[in-house]
């Protein structure tokens, strides 16, 4: 696909709107409209008892998501979210008085909450500080200690952009017998992700965002490893080998991740997922994280040169992701002046976040800084 070909996907474009707010959710394609569509024809007029057509979809899905992850369908399972695929680690490892977890300051509170949970149990929780916006690894290992169990962050941190240097943590983690777990939501399809390479036992990640697809639909990549530590704390009808013998109650679970898929799934969800995916894939992941690096840094310079003070003000191209923020007084009123000049972006702790996809243009790129410029 070409890039013009990608943006006529897109029928908001043509009203004159600049979305960059990729970040919070992404519009739907008209490829994913359609399937939306075709989805609804069926289950109302049709085969109406799609349940074949749906299940070709998730492998088709997850095989894809497989690609972008670096991964083999079978390690990659459906949830509703993200806190509830993170809460599969956290309740199913056996945590103990006295064992710690390394989490960082400013984390989107889905990365915080199952773990701060355990505190019931007598676990520590240690807070990495943030500089600036940015982390650093000898922040991390001054951290880790004896009873240290598991490390979980962001590949991307929401509000400051920072991508965090997934293969030195995941190394740190390795050397120390920690479990890795990241929360890649904003970062699987912006920048690489490879669990292998980057020693990743769990990875959680949503569709509604950068992936551009619907609410409530969340999947996890867990590597065999931690699965065999893992305690399922629910389980449900799918969950076990011989589902489809229904009064045969033999609770004899699957040996890939689908066993933590307990019943009905969010088909719909997986459909459009299954559709908007192909986006990605026919453009080219390389391509797709080019643009979006590019696209991130023009942002970033331009913003610059019209004054705006960054969020970090100083990061290294490695360390960027999709995400510009900007410090800016009376956030509040610039956003909403934003708004009804129809370029859209966040409104994130009294601070703008941007966060342009590869779609997005130079000239978009110019016509938002020009515009921020004109309103501060």
């Amino acid at each position: 696909m070409t890039i013009e070909q990608v943006r006529e996907q897109f029928p908001y474009i043509e009203s004159g709107k600049k979305y960059f707010n990729h970040a919070s959710i992404g519009p739907l394609s008209k490829s994913v409209s359609d399937e939306l569509n075709n989805y609804i024809i069926a289950r109302s007029r049709d085969s109406i008892n799609n349940y074949n057509d749906f299940t070709e979809f998730s492998r088709s899905a997850k095989k894809k998501l497989g690609k972008i992850l670096n991964c083999g369908e079978d390690r990659i399972a459906w949830v509703d979210n993200v806190s509830n695929a993170l809460n599969v680690v956290a309740n199913g490892l056996d945590f103990l008085a006295g064992d710690r977890i390394i989490l960082f300051e400013d984390e989107f509170p889905s990365n915080i909450y199952p773990f701060l949970n355990l505190e019931r149990k007598g676990v520590k929780i240690d807070f990495v500080k943030i500089r600036d916006g940015r982390i650093l690894l000898e922040d991390i290992a001054q951290m880790v200690t004896a009873k240290t169990k598991l490390l979980s962050i962001s590949a991307v941190q929401f509000l400051s952009g920072f991508r965090a240097d997934l293969e030195s943590i995941g190394k740190l983690c390795k050397e120390n017998n920690l479990v890795f777990c990241v929360d890649a939501i904003q970062a699987a399809g912006v920048v690489e992700i490879d669990v292998q390479k980057f020693s990743i036992d769990f990875l959680a990640g949503g569709a509604q965002k950068w992936l551009m697809s619907l609410q409530g639909s969340s999947y996890f990549y867990m590597s065999p490893g931690l699965q065999n530590r893992i305690k399922q704390m629910n389980v449900g009808w799918t969950s076990v080998n011989d589902a489809w013998n229904l009064t045969n109650y033999d609770l004899n679970l699957k040996e890939d991740t689908s066993r933590y898929e307990n019943g009905t799934l969010n088909a719909i969800g997986i459909t459009a997922l299954n559709r908007s995916l192909d986006l990605f894939l026919d453009y080219g992941l390389s391509n797709v994280y080019r643009n979006i690096s590019q696209n991130t840094k023009y942002m970033r310079e331009l913003f610059k040169s019209a004054g705006v003070q960054l969020y970090p003000d100083n990061i290294e191209e490695k360390e960027m992701s999709g995400i510009v923020t900007c410090r800016v007084n009376d956030a509040e009123r610039i956003f909403n002046e934003l708004n009804s000049r129809e370029i859209i972006c966040s409104l994130r702790q009294g601070m703008l976040r941007f966060s342009p996809h590869f779609y997005n243009t130079s000239n978009e790129i110019e016509i938002v800084a020009d515009q921020l410029s004109d309103i501060i």
